[in-house]
This record gives structure tokens, C-alpha cells and sequence, in this order.
């Protein structure tokens, strides 16, 4: 399940997407977004910083024969003040605080918030661990 419409910018550091929310969308309840909706949308937001790292030639993604798996590791905090309703458009907006990185692996501190129609509806503080995963032929 892909939770980001568009990748708005991107560095080592940050990133800003975009999610327009469908009415097909499966975390839809009763036309309202809902918080594990919001949770699943910034989690892969902030994931794209660390993610990215590991394929920086998308081209040769599959001739390295691997894929990357995200996990929250702990919410530190979260803070949801709303939810928005089909058709509305997230902002959403992730930052980097640390990053440690073994063999095949990163855990990240992170920091994310999403607003819609200029209103802040969440900030969240989470440790993420992304793995590299590889397949054998």
C-alpha cells in the first residue's frame, strides 16, 4: 500500500509529499481519514530519507537483487489534533535527527508533521528501523 502521492522535495535531511485522500482509500471511515491512516502516511514519508540511501541509482535497483523493509521501531510521540476527508490534500513533512547504520541496516530518530488546508493535524517523534532485505535468484 503506497501512502504518498507525490515526493515534493527531498535530501539527506528532510522531505516533503503529498496525499490526496481517495475515496478508495482503505483507511477511510465514514468519509474521515482516519489516525491509523495519518500514523501509515507519515511513517512512509520519513522512511523515503533513509530508504532512498539504499538505491541511489533507482535503475539498478533490481541488479541488486534486494528491497527494504521499514519498521517503527517506538513511537516516542504522537500528537493528533484531526483528520481530514476524502478528496483533501496532506502536506506531510519529515525530518532526520540521527541515523545510525550497521551492515544492513538503519535505525533513524525522526520527526514528522502533517497539515491539511493549513492545519496542523499531527506531529510525531519515531525511531525507525529500515533493513535491507536481499533475495536469492
Amino acid at each position: 500500500m503506497i501512502m504518498v502521492d507525490r515526493l515534493v522535495s527531498l535530501n539527506d535531511t528532510k522531505v516533503k509529499t503529498t496525499l490526496k485522500i481517495s475515496p478508495k482509500n482503505i483507511f477511510l471511515e465514514n468519509k474521515t481519514f482516519t489516525e491509523t491512516g495519518l500514523i501509515e502516511n507519515i511513517a512512509q514519508t520519513c522512511s523515503i530519507i533513509v530508504g532512498s540511501s539504499y538505491f541511489p541509482d533507482r535503475e539498478k535497483k533490481k541488479e541488486n537483487n534486494a528491497e527494504v523493509i521499514g519498521y517503527i521501531s517506538t513511537i516516542k510521540s504522537i500528537e493528533i489534533f484531526n483528520t481530514p476527508t476524502i478528496n483533501e490534500v496532506l502536506f506531510s513533512n519529515g525530518e532526520l535527527l540521527s541515523r545510525f547504520d550497521g551492515e544492513d541496516f538503519s535505525m533513524c530518530d525522526m520527526k514528522g508533521e502533517i497539515s491539511c488546508n493549513g492545519v496542523l493535524l499531527l506531529n510525531c517523534r519515531f525511531i525507525f528501523l529500515i533493513k535491507k532485505v536481499k533475495y536469492e535468484d
